[in-house]
């Protein structure tokens, strides 16, 4: 075995890794970035960077060649009516989300992690290692033994560091899988489909049909599982069928690839526990994807960059204010996301129901400004505008319709940012504040 010791060890290097890895050494952090694949490697995603990604990117100081802008959206109900989702900028964000192949944006931001002084080790994390208050670091399927004053797990919804912390009840998780294909076909909008397996039985989840930066479109289907992880099966099942729908309604010519990618989210943060002394989970580790469209890579991104500057600031408070971070960001939204996928899921004739009324020409049209600005969690930074002032309106309606129940009494619980039980002690990266400068 070698042992290495480093100021922070991040596992996973996908968009919420690699950002830490990427801030950290730009801090002057000695950082460990550990994954099992190399890159280039391919993930199940649909390939597209929301308008708060695109602004990560930019603050960063990354540039994507090749990636494609999109901006408007098309929401397609179960009869086929079509409600078209205005983009629009905001103060803290573009008007425009980026296509991008998935492989290529990873690539991206793992080698500029590299650049910024990370070291890179290709390993699966496989033994925890614990240092007496806590987990200190992983035995790696290379014969490594790395241990750090610090653990940033983004080792994704199936996360080594989230299990190794004790940090996730799996009754509470709410589940996800989805499947991705391409077919050679140009797509002009990026669709989202809402589709019924038969008559008033609404799928639990949408279909997509994307533009690609390579003139390919990328295709796929995804369910809620809600804390039932044996459901994947019937994604694959039902995708034939949901192909033949797309050529139905006149969205797809082509055939797709028999090639598939699948892979599972894990949504509304509801069921894990983000911190632990010394481990932050970033990324879909913690369950930070929108349950209601499924986004995650912006929220990645997001996460690890602000669990990175929480280190930096001061180990001995990091826990604590990236919790802050969180409770401030992410929760007004997730939390009442999560109750309405964990509500709604069970019922297949509501969610037709509902679908069917929102594609209708009135109220769909009507609401699509505050309906793009809400559902896809743009509302911190929108402009004053009619949108906004719907948006705001069903934020509102939100919190009402879910200021009590199991779900809220977890957020309120656990992600109580001000909890001093909470607050790591200072380590030995405390006492190198040489290193992390505030």
């Amino acid at each position: 075995m070698v042992d290495e010791r480093f100021d922070v060890l991040v596992v996973g290097s996908g968009p919420a890794g690699s950002v830490a890895a990427l801030v950290l050494a730009r801090g002057g952090a000695r950082v460990a970035l550990v994954d099992k694949a190399s890159f280039p490697r391919d993930k199940a995603c649909g390939d597209l960077i929301g308008p708060r990604g695109v602004q990560q990117l930019m603050d960063l100081d990354l540039a994507l060649r090749g990636a494609l802008p999109v901006g408007d959206m098309l929401i397609i109900g179960p009869t086929g009516r079509r409600i078209r989702l205005p983009s629009a900028s905001g103060f803290t964000y573009p008007g425009y989300g980026l296509a991008v192949r998935r492989a290529d944006l990873d690539a991206l931001l793992h080698d500029a992690a590299v650049d910024a002084g990370a070291t890179s080790v290709r390993a699966q994390a496989v033994e925890p290692l614990d240092g007496g208050r806590g987990l200190a670091g992983f035995e790696l399927s290379n014969g490594m033994r790395v241990r750090a004053d610090a653990i940033v797990g983004a080792d994704g919804a199936t996360s080594r560091v989230a299990q190794a912390a004790g940090l996730v009840d799996p009754r509470r998780v709410l589940w996800g899988f989805a499947l991705r294909s391409y077919a050679d076909e140009s797509v002009r909008l990026p669709s989202i489909v809402w589709w019924d397996e038969g008559r008033w039985r609404a799928l639990p989840g949408y279909g997509w049909l994307f533009p690609g930066p390579d003139g390919r479109a990328n295709l796929g289907l995804g369910i809620g599982t809600l804390a039932d992880r044996t459901a994947a099966g019937r994604v694959a099942r039902l995708m034939p069928a949901f192909v033949d729908h797309l050529h139905k309604i006149g969205l797809l010519d082509a055939r797709p690839s028999p090639a598939r990618l699948g892979g599972w989210l894990k949504m509304g943060m509801i069921g894990t526990e983000p911190t632990a002394p010394g481990v932050l989970l970033v990324g879909d580790a913690a369950g930070l994807v929108n349950p209601l469209q499924g986004e995650g890579i912006s929220q990645a991104m997001a996460s690890g960059r602000a669990a990175a500057e929480a280190l930096l600031a001061g180990p001995a408070r990091a826990e604590s204010q990236y919790r802050s971070w969180l409770v401030r960001t992410q929760v007004p939204h997730q939390r009442v996301a999560a109750v309405v996928q964990a509500k709604f899921l069970p019922r297949p004739r509501a969610i037709a129901g509902l679908e069917r009324v929102l594609t209708l020409p009135f109220p769909g049209n009507a609401l699509a400004g505050g309906w793009s600005i809400y559902w896809n969690d743009l509302l911190d930074g929108a402009p004053p505008s009619t949108a906004r002032t719907t948006a705001t309106a069903v934020a509102g309606i939100g919190r009402l319709a879910t200021r009590i129940g199991a779900t809220r009494r977890w957020f309120d619980t656990t992600l109580d940012g001000d909890r001093t039980s909470r607050i790591a002690q200072p380590s030995a990266l405390g006492s190198r504040r040489d290193h992390l400068p505030s």
